[in-house]
């Protein structure tokens, strides 16, 4: 077991809680950290950057994934920046019954980066990549056809791995059996969300929890997944309207569902706000209005990222869901007014839930609200502009978020770029992604050459 905890030994440094008699047996992880000499060319510039960017990315855990392998081929130094807020789907049973932090963008990330190089490595991600069925029993049997190591997802995987990764899944059994008085549903579960959380409970820390999932998917070395919030408790995320109704929990702000099982993020899917959002923030875990806000600390591996990369990037994705609640906290605002980088925005194909009848300025002006904490304590607002969050715009081709350029330039915007796109059938436009990287790889290599 001490090898185990070689592994994290500057994350883990407290007592180890009690094990299932099957951890004991766990062998030393294998570690497979990738050659450092990886090709740094970006495929997509007629200039070849000299050496790869780095870039931090905002992002919730759907939208962006589709274009995280195009992405490889600008740059492997990305910091996945996520937050841990998300309560719906599989995620949500695991908050209910063990508490917790929300692991469920952070490992869907995690697994668009693991690697595919060999049949092992395809075979660990496929295991930690299942979803149990959505009828109850049958999740269940499966379940336990996949703790005992008998299920077909095992072939391909070689002992150390396979000893490890069941280590983590037993041990995250052993703490639902520890709560007779909570029954699990493991109705639609991720096999990965069930291992992040054993080996976050195991270790009394989520950093060493990514780590270990970073070291098992063999994730690059220079590929970071950062929580925005590096915490054990549970985060609620809230919103008010500009109604003044407030609205608890992330799912039910952008999707909201009573039943366990597949978020339905398509775009006709749920019913629209009765009023647009003014602002999200943090509720304590029994609360249920403005009052009952707290104000999390933003994890300092953020702050330092943000300080040093080349390009900060806000993605696609749910804007209110995704992106601000990793923008409203303190911090954020005050190091991204201090860059003179290429800070651009993704622009949605089409809008949702919590945009309904935004245009592009709309975007930037609830982006720049989020980073000066407008609405939120007026003792931690900040007062900069649009053009010290925002200095590029890429929008997607045909996309139904109007392009009010005129709104744009008044906020100090005025480098927008046209991308390629095509047709999702569940969501409408989006990036095409080879098109997408390439235009965020010509912003990136015109700063690179004039910061030379």
């Amino acid at each position: 077991m001490a090898d185990t905890y070689s592994l994290i030994g500057a994350f883990y440094s407290k007592p180890s809680p009690a094990l299932p008699p099957f951890f004991l047996k766990t062998p030393k992880l294998p570690l497979h950290f990738p050659s450092k000499s990886m090709a740094a060319h970006c495929h997509c510039s007629s200039n070849p950057l000299p050496s790869q960017p780095s870039l931090l990315v905002f992002s919730g855990g759907t939208a962006f994934n589709g274009v995280v392998e195009e992405l490889k081929k600008l740059t492997v130094r990305v910091a996945h920046v996520l937050p841990v807020s998300d309560d719906g789907g599989s995620t949500a049973e695991i908050v209910r019954v063990l508490g917790g932090p929300a692991v469920g963008d952070i490992r869907s990330r995690c697994l668009r980066l693991a690697d595919e190089s060999t049949s092992e490595a395809l075979a660990v991600r496929r295991l930690l990549g299942h979803r149990l069925p959505i009828n109850p029993q049958q999740a269940k049997s499966e379940w336990y056809k996949i703790l005992e190591g008998e299920h077909s997802l095992w072939e391909g995987v070689s002992k150390p791995y396979r000893e490890t990764i069941r280590a983590f899944l037993a041990y995250f059994q052993n703490e639902i059996l520890r709560r007779p008085n909570e029954s699990f549903c493991f109705s639609n579960g991720s096999i990965g969300n069930f291992f992040f959380a054993g080996a976050r409970i195991f270790f009394q820390s989520l950093d060493a929890a990514i780590f270990l999932f970073s070291r098992v998917s063999d994730i690059p070395a220079e590929s970071l997944v950062l929580p925005v919030i590096s915490t054990n408790d549970r985060l609620t995320l809230g919103c008010e309207l500009w109604d003044g109704t407030i609205i608890r929990g992330q799912n039910e702000i952008s999707h909201p569902t009573n039943v366990i099982g597949p978020v339905d993020k398509g775009r006709s899917s749920v019913p629209a706000l009765p009023s647009r959002i003014k602002r999200v923030f943090y509720m304590s875990r029994e609360g249920t209005n403005s009052l009952h806000e707290v104000f999390p600390t933003v994890n300092q591996a953020v702050l330092d990222q943000l300080s040093n990369v080349d390009c900060i990037v806000y993605a696609m994705g749910s804007l209110f869901t995704s992106l601000c609640p990793s923008l409203v906290l303190l911090g954020i605002g005050e190091i991204i007014s201090s860059r003179s980088c290429p800070k651009v925005l993704l622009l949605n194909g089409s809008h949702d839930r919590e945009t309904s009848g935004f245009s592009a300025s709309s975007f930037v002006t609830a982006i720049t609200d989020a980073l000066n904490r407008t609405y939120g304590n007026s003792h931690n607002c900040l007062r900069n502009l649009p053009s010290q969050y925002i200095n590029t715009l890429l929008v997607p081709e045909d996309g139904e978020i109007p392009i009010d350029i005129q709104s744009l330039s008044s906020q100090g915007i005025f480098d927008v770029v046209i991308v390629n796109s095509i047709r999702d059938p569940k969501v409408g436009t989006i990036f095409d992604p080879v098109s997408l990287i390439n235009a965020l790889g010509n912003v990136v290599s015109r700063y690179m050459r004039t910061k030379d």
